[in-house]
């Protein structure tokens, strides 16, 4: 995290989704990307939450103030297909 923005590597995140890292970018600024980022509160205070979202999957990763992922969860979300 850098002035209070999260980043992830498209060379990380694409295998996530189960897409190829160099079409990352233009998923995200066409939305068919989305996320979200949250900061813990009371006892998890320090760290923060990004969630990914893309066509049937949700991808949560939970990390300490340093970056350091601390989990990372798949979960299938909609109507699968």
């Amino acid at each position: 995290m850098t002035d209070g923005q999260a980043t992830v590597d498209a060379e990380d995140l694409g295998p996530l989704l189960g897409i190829e890292p160099a079409a990352v970018p233009q998923k995200m600024r066409s939305g068919q990307i989305t996320s979200l980022f949250e900061t813990g509160i009371d006892e998890d205070a320090g760290r923060y939450r990004l969630t990914f979202f893309y066509d049937n999957r949700r991808i949560r990763l939970t990390c300490a103030a340093d970056g350091t992922v601390l989990s990372t969860i798949r979960t299938p979300v909609g109507k699968q297909t």
